[in-house]
């Protein structure tokens, strides 16, 4: 588009810009009509014209009540319109294929990441590094060890390992002996690659309540149960990633929405931030940290900004998401963000936010919106 290509709308009896470019209609009121990106010099033609036509009409219009000779040529107005509104639509459609992320996190004050499988549908990892640079994030989480080549040619970390099981990774969990061998092996693998690339945590779950997780008619664990066999092998774990320097975050996960398979999870044993803050204190582990997923535990337990007054020395990473729906963190949902991140960075927080949505529009519009109302 032309410097001199802009949205003109002119009011011709005042002869300067306005938002509108007024007519006359039949009935003598004023209708605005919008011309997009009309050239300045061919809208000022457009006015002069206009403005000798209505004189020698006028002059000519001796009768009170006909408004038609006495007003502009509408099929004139329309040509014109016509002749630019070509060009202006190839003008709008250029600038959208040619449109860029802006910076939007430009304060410092929390870091952001990008949380890859929510936008894995829009954005390979790679396209994910581009834009999360661009956007101003410091990290991609929750893709794998065999990504985390890419994430560094952009100067991007991984703020939160995966834990190396199979998708979906919070079925089978630390609740249940069962799997023990399995989770410590794998969330340990994960941890020597997170030492030598120095990501800083690794995610870990309950697990789901069931003894078969699989199969609800396999009977219950109990949640006594369940937290002593998160705590012994946790702490098993723990000694491990002490030594390596590296967190083990457990993640509270929200019970009550049933209608997405990635927005509640029915059976998942940690489903309440007391709950896994005493397996936490049980651990005993300064590297034992919680996941304290906003939108989460704004499900289960609310009053999300007294329990991160109240846990703040427990809490090792974070995630954000609009509620009800886990999609963007916008006016439909009912967190007010900017709130909830100035109470982050008064408790010192130094660690990472992970943008968890699931776009349900334009991925790169609500993903910028939503750094730039956590940059606070």
């Amino acid at each position: 588009m032309k410097a001199s290509s802009k949205i003109f709308f002119f009011d011709v009896r005042a002869k300067v810009p306005k938002i509108g470019l007024y007519v006359d209609d039949i009935d003598a009121q004023r209708t605005t009509i919008i011309a997009r990106y009309i050239d300045f010099e061919e809208t000022q033609r457009f006015n002069q014209t206009y403005a000798s036509e209505k004189e020698t009409d006028m002059s000519k219009d001796t009768h009170p009540n006909n408004h038609i000779t006495a007003r502009m040529n509408r099929r004139r107005m329309m040509q014109m319109i016509a002749a630019t509104s070509a060009a202006g639509a190839a003008s709008v459609a250029l600038a959208s294929c040619a449109k860029r992320p802006k910076q939007a996190a430009t304060k410092g004050r929390i870091n952001q990441s990008v949380v890859h499988w929510c936008f894995s549908e829009h954005w390979d990892v790679e396209k994910a590094c581009q834009i999360a640079k661009q956007l101003g994030c410091k990290s991609v989480e929750l893709v794998g060890p065999q990504d985390w080549p890419t994430l560094k040619k952009y100067a991007l970390t991984c703020a939160i390992a995966p834990n190396g099981l199979p998708d979906p990774p919070f079925v089978k969990g630390f609740n249940n002996p069962k799997y023990h061998d399995m989770c410590i092996s794998k969330t340990r693998e994960t941890i020597d690659a997170c030492a030598q690339y120095k990501v800083p945590s690794v995610i870990a779950f309950t697990g789901y309540k069931w003894r078969d997780a699989e199969d609800p008619k396999s009977g219950e664990i109990s949640l006594e149960e369940g937290a002593a066999n998160c705590v012994k092998a946790l702490k098993e774990l723990c000694g491990y990633a002490e030594k390596k320097g590296v967190n083990i975050a457990l993640e509270i996960l929200n019970t009550r929405a049933t209608d997405h398979p990635m927005k509640g999870h029915a059976g998942y044993q940690g489903d309440h931030t007391d709950y896994c803050i005493d397996i936490i204190k049980k651990v005993g582990s300064p590297r034992m940290k919680l996941l304290f997923d906003i939108y989460h535990v704004q499900i289960m337990d609310g009053d999300v900004i007294r329990r991160i007054r109240q846990y703040k020395e427990y809490i090792g990473h974070y995630h954000t998401a609009g509620n009800p729906g886990r999609n963007e963190l916008d006016e439909t949902q009912e967190i007010y963000y900017p709130a909830i991140m100035k109470e982050i960075v008064k408790t010192g927080y130094k660690g990472y936010v992970g943008q968890e949505f699931i776009p349900t529009r334009d991925p790169l519009e609500g993903l910028t919106e939503a750094v730039a109302l956590c940059d606070v």
